[in-house]
Formats: structure tokens, C-alpha cells, sequence
């Protein structure tokens, strides 16, 4: 049954296809965005757009990212490669200075020479720009998504012969001023500033629901709710994008992907490869599929993005594979064979942040390797200096720190192994059970194998350090 409905849905795609109609694409990146969508479950942050994008697309519910760090990431959305196969290791800016290797033959390169007209607006964030060719850099405010929707209107109408890839990245909710002299106080997440046509949407704390991950206190609520706002700031930049699809009509012929390039700005979430910081929200609206809503159980990595969004366009040509694989045909099931399994490679933040990991995630088990572990789990900037790791390390190593002791946080074993099924929050390690040894040594074998399997240097840290 399941077959038959994968084969009906690529047959019903590529008749649409087939019939004229133009195959746009539109990826939109939210800045530390996590899983705060009513369509994951989260009730108490107003997202009204995205969660009727939701209503009339495909719901991923196991979408990751191989890596929580802004430029890695987004350099494997874009070449479909894992970063220490790319070259981007950490941050495109200022002294980090991280470059994806120039061989590269990256989405919007393929795109432009598949005949489409390319642009990008707002955050792109990876180097080099010879690397990641866009035709057109429109102008606008990161933070401000109505502009940056406003402003893209010209790009999208232009039409002529040939389909468009618009690149729509947002700096909300990320981090913003104000990691000064006075760190206790929260971060404003760029909610200082006011944005022309915005509507803002202010949080109270006692409005906030606190995740696992983090302590319950009034420090961390005041810094959520400011995270709120900007995350409602964002959700109404994506509602103006679609407004101007619409108007354009371009609503009913572009793929439109929603979803964000790692989890929030706390700490264990953002660039760390627990499940805040990797598992993310992924809504995808394929025009042509015509059973919508759907909400489907694959689990799929951000190197499995531009793959898929070739296929849709048509542009399968012999050129040098990505590392991941489309999953166009996927979107229209609940439940996808062939989905079961996934693997993510951290390196970097920062230059100064060396803390290498690399993670194999299977539906029930997930590994993680601290290939570095001797050394302390090192703090993004933007992260340390915020109220809540402040108030945090002030109350010393022993003290919690959502489900951990602060300690355990900063100084890690070789080998996590957890039991999702049973450990959510992931914080009893079974890799030091003997119950658990066959499973670990197989989990093992599968990450040495993927690290071969798609370049990655770091394979020789099996054999010395």
C-alpha cells in the first residue's frame, strides 16, 4: 500500500510537471528557530502563519540539521554535502573566517545553470560568494521579514521563461545587542529596534512555557519571552512572503520550504547535537501534491534539502552527487520506508570553539561521539554572555541546569548513548552498560562507516588524537 501510494504521488507530481506549470522555489531560514509550532505541538507561541502554512503542506517530524552552528549548516542546505565534507567548519564572518572549499558545485549554481533565475535576501551567511552564485542580492532588513517580503516582490514578478529560487533568510529569532556590560539582564533578540510595517507581538514571562533542557526560573522566562517576539516576528514575514506569492501568481507553482538552520540560543540547544539543537521544524508545501495536509514521519537532514529541491526542479544531469538524497516522493506519506536513520557532524561555532562531535540518530537510539572530550564544552559568545547561562554558572558546576548539573553540561564522556523512547531529554548514558555493548559497538561501526563514506578528516580520530 505504501508503494502504491509513493508511486501515485511522483506520478501525480510529474503529470502537474508535466503540463506546463513552472517549478519556482522558495527556501525560507528562520536564525535559531526550534520546534515552538502549534503543528509540533507547542501551543502558547503565536505562530498563525506558519501554522496555516502547516494546514496546507507537509509536516516533518523528524527533520534535522547535521550541524547547529549558522554558516555550517546553512553551507549543507546549500551544497547538500556535510560541512567537514564542504569545508565550511565553523562561522563565514569576521575573524572565523570558515570557506567551503572552492570545487563545490553548490544548489544555486545548479539552479542558474538549470535555466533559473536566482536571488537571495537577508542572511545567506557562507563563504565564498563565488562558491554560492546568486544572480540578484535584494536589499532588506534580516529582522524584518515584511520588508524582505515587500522587497522581493520585483524578483518573483519578473517571470519571462524561467522559474525563480529565492533564498529568504531571516536573523530572527536569533540573538541580538545587548551582551554587554550588564549580562544578567535578558537579551532583547532584536526586539530593541522597531521594523516598518511589523506588528509586534509581546510576551510576558508567565506566558512562557520553559523546555527540558532548561531551568525554570525568572531570568530564563524573561529571556524566552524575548525570544517569543522575535519568533512571532518571523512568522509574520513568512505570512507576507505568502501574500506576495499569491498576488504574484506564484502560489500554486513554487515549492515553498520552511525551516530553520538549528535549534535556539540557549545553551543545550544551539550547537550542541542534543535533539533541541538539531531537531528542527521543516514544513514543505509541494504544490503538486494534491493530498494536503500531511504530516510525515521521514527522518531527513538539511543535507537531504538540495537533492530534493533538484528532483522537483527537474535538474538530475550526471553532475557529482550530493551526500544526501531527495525525499520529494516521501512527502506525501505518514509513514516512508527507507527513513529510519540519520547522522550529524559538529566541528566548530566560533574559531575558538573546537569541540568536535559526531552523532548517528536511529528512531529509538541516538550515539553521540565527543571525539575531543578531554577538552570543556566550549560557550558560543552570544550564548555566554546572555542572562541565562549567566545566572547559570554564577550558582557554580553542581547546580541544575534543566536536566543536567552544569558540570556534566561542560565536561563530557567519549560516548553518549541514549534511549529516546524512554529518555527524551537524553541524560542517563548508557554507553558504560554492559546490557548495551552489542548496541554501542554496532552504533559504532555505522558512524565509522558514514565518516568514510562521505569524507569526513575526522575518521582518523579512531585511531590516535
Amino acid at each position: 500500500m505504501h508503494a502504491f501510494k509513493a508511486i501515485l504521488t511522483a506520478w501525480l507530481c510529474l503529470a502537474s510537471v508535466a503540463l506546463g506549470a513552472e517549478k519556482n522555489v522558495v527556501v525560507v531560514v528562520a536564525d535559531d528557530l526550534g520546534l515552538e509550532l502549534t503543528a509540533y505541538g507547542n501551543m502558547w507561541l503565536k505562530m498563525p502563519h506558519l501554522n496555516a502554512l502547516a494546514n496546507d503542506a507537509t509536516t516533518m517530524t523528524h527533520a534535522f540539521c547535521t550541524t547547529a552552528s549558522c554558516s555550517p549548516s546553512r553551507s549543507v542546505l546549500l551544497s547538500g554535502m556535510h560541512n567537514h565534507a564542504n569545508g565550511m567548519y565553523g562561522l563565514a564572518h569576521a575573524e572565523h573566517h570558515f570557506s567551503s572549499f572552492d570545487r563545490l558545485d553548490t544548489l544555486p549554481a545548479r539552479l542558474k545553470k538549470a535555466g533559473y533565475r536566482t536571488a537571495s535576501v537577508g542572511k545567506v551567511h557562507v563563504n565564498p560568494v563565488a562558491v554560492y552564485p546568486f544572480d540578484e542580492s535584494i536589499p532588506g532588513n534580516s529582522r524584518n521579514g515584511v520588508q524582505m517580503a515587500d522587497n522581493s516582490r520585483k524578483f518573483i514578478e519578473a517571470g519571462g521563461d524561467k522559474p525563480f529560487f529565492l533564498w529568504f533568510g531571516s536573523t530572527d529569532p536569533h540573538r541580538g545587542r545587548g551582551v554587554g556590560p550588564e549580562p544578567i539582564k535578558p537579551n532583547r533578540f532584536g526586539n530593541e529596534d522597531a521594523y516598518p510595517g511589523v506588528n509586534e507581538r509581546v510576551y510576558k514571562p508567565d506566558e512562557v512555557l520553559v523546555p527540558a533542557y532548561l531551568p525554570d526560573t525568572p531570568v530564563v522566562r524573561a529571556e524566552l519571552a524575548e525570544y517569543a517576539q522575535s519568533c512571532s516576528r518571523f512568522d509574520q514575514g513568512v505570512g507576507q512572503l505568502i501574500a506576495v506569492l499569491k498576488d504574484t501568481g506564484n502560489w500554486d507553482n513554487t515549492l515553498l520550504i520552511v525551516l530553520s538552520d538549528n535549534g535556539p540560543a540557549f545553551h543545550g540547544a544551539k550547537t550542541t547535537l542534543y535533539e533541541p539543537g538539531m531537531r528542527l521544524p521543516c514544513i514543505v508545501r509541494n504544490p503538486y501534491l494534491k493530498s494536503r495536509p500531511v504530516t510525515c514521519s521521514a527522518m531527513i537532514t538539511w543535507a537531504d534539502i538540495a537533492p530534493t529541491i533538484l528532483d522537483f526542479a527537474g535538474t538530475t544531469d550526471g553532475r557529482p552527487k550530493m551526500q544526501g538524497r531527495s525525499f520529494l516522493t516521501a512527502i506525501g506519506e505518514e509513514t516512508p520506508t527507507g527513513w529510519d536513520e540519520v547522522y550529524a557532524s559538529h566541528t566548530f561555532h566560533e574559531v575558538t570553539m573546537y569541540y568536535p562531535m559526531r552523532v548517528i540518530r536511529e528512531r529509538r537510539y541516538k550515539l553521540i561521539w565527543n571525539v575531543a572530550h578531554e577538552l570543556t564544552y566550549s560557550s558560543a559568545s552570544d550564548l555566554y554572555n546572555g542572562a541565562t547561562w549567566q545566572e547559570a554558572i554564577a550558582k557554580g558546576p553542581d547546580s541544575k541546569y534543566g536536566q543536567r548539573t552544569l558540570g556534566q553540561y561542560l565536561n563530557r564522556p567519549e560516548f553518549e548513548l541514549y534511549d529516546l523512547e524512554s529518555d527524551p531529554n537524553e541524560t542517563i548514558n548508557l554507553a558504560g552498560e554492559s546490557e548495551h555493548a552489542a548496541r554501542l559497538d554496532k552504533l559504532k561501526a555505522k558512524l565509522k562507516a558514514f565518516q568514510q563514506r562521505t569524507g569526513d578528516p575526522w575518521v582518523h580520530k579512531w585511531q590516535y588524537q
